[in-house]
């Protein structure tokens, strides 16, 4: 074989068609005629566009790789039929070309977002809010045009309509003719002679108006309620975006909020945690008696359940939890005094020893213990 055409592009036998087409995009940017005129690299240059012609065509290839003569299948080079390559070449120099027109000065707007404060109870059973929003509305005086009225858009006598302008450049391949947008009317094909003195052209202006939200029952803090189509409306009076309204939660007075279950803390004094007592709590339910059993500890919490937040998805409520704290006097009239040492002779708690159980030990203790092999 003659010519090895695969190593003219660079590629193994085994190459696959994206390989080839790479190798010979890469090799005509670096030895077309208009970067280096060396008659030399003109030379290496048709060589690399007869390669190419081959081995991008599969019946030519195919002819090749069995060693016959490709040319019977068509021809190669730059004679009649050497351009079927052409776009290839094209989109070596200049990449492959977009088809353009006049832009739409109809667009979608943009979605906005507000925040909505709202109480616990809101947030627990649900509830409708009536909100104020500021955003781009069309604009009355047009319509959503952008002309004042009385007048209208008129065709670009630059582009006459197109949205684009041509150039036509010389180059090595003869006349190539480039497109790009109309500097007068910015790729939109039309004009706005006299703009509507309210929108200023853009066909909308900001306004604020009411909405009313329904808020379900079990939102949280960060929640997103989506209302379709009450965003922003776009140039031109094009569709509105989407709102979308983040909840958050006010701080409750009683309640610490933790997913769907309430917590709070009740703080009753050591002979009620002793003999036991009811104490009334406001729930969101209304006003119900917690229990407080006779030895009752510091630290130990009573659930109420289906008291808290309503599950978002899914039926159900959360729990309320109660954790109860015991309150010791920190000082004491002689007669309270009195019965206090009376009640500890009668449990035999005068000098009690104490119960003591395993701690933590402190950064010292540990490292005393590692260096002595404990």
């Amino acid at each position: 074989m003659a010519t090895d055409y695969y190593a003219i592009l660079g590629v193994q036998r085994d190459a696959s068609q994206d390989e080839i087409k790479k190798a010979f995009r890469r090799l005509a940017r670096e030895l077309h005629p208009d970067v280096n005129p060396d008659p030399k690299t003109q030379e290496r240059f048709k060589e690399i566009n007869s390669a190419y012609e081959v081995l991008s065509d599969p019946q030519k290839k195919q002819v090749y790789d069995l060693g016959g003569d490709p040319g019977g299948a068509g021809g190669a080079g730059f004679g009649a039929g050497g351009f079927g390559n052409f776009s290839d070449i094209m989109d070596a120099f200049f990449g492959t070309a977009s088809q353009r027109g006049p832009r739409s000065r109809t667009r979608r707007g943009q979605d906005a977002m507000i925040r909505l404060d709202i109480d616990l109870e809101e947030a627990a059973f649900g509830t409708t809010k009536e909100i104020q929003v500021d955003t781009a509305t069309v604009c009355s005086g047009c319509s959503g045009e952008g002309a004042a009225p009385g007048t209208s858009a008129q065709t670009c006598d630059m582009c006459r309509g197109r949205g684009e302008v041509s150039q036509v450049t010389r180059s090595f391949l003869g006349q190539v003719m480039t497109s790009r947008p109309c500097p007068q009317c910015q790729g939109f094909g039309t004009v706005v002679p006299t703009p509507c003195p309210e929108c200023a052209g853009d066909g909308r202006v900001r306004s604020r108006r009411s909405l009313t939200v329904k808020i379900p029952a079990g939102v949280d803090n960060g929640t997103r309620i989506q209302l379709a189509g009450e965003g922003e409306v776009g140039p031109g009076g094009g569709p509105p975006g989407d709102l979308y309204v983040e909840i958050h939660e006010n701080p409750h007075g009683v309640f610490q909020r933790r997913g769907d279950d309430l917590h709070c803390t009740v703080t009753i004094p050591m002979t009620a945690a002793a003999l036991g007592t009811q104490c009334p709590l406001e729930t969101l339910d209304g006003v119900e008696e917690i229990d407080i059993r006779p030895g009752t500890q510091s630290g130990q919490s009573i659930p109420l359940h289906g008291r808290g937040v309503t599950h978002l998805r899914g039926g159900g409520r959360g729990d309320l939890i109660v954790h109860v704290e015991v309150m010791t006097p920190s000082k004491l009239e002689p007669e309270q005094e009195e019965l206090l040492r009376r009640l500890a002779k009668l449990r035999g708690e005068e000098r009690p020893l104490g119960q003591f159980q395993p701690g933590q030990q402190g950064l010292f203790s540990r490292l005393k213990d590692a260096f002595n092999g404990r």
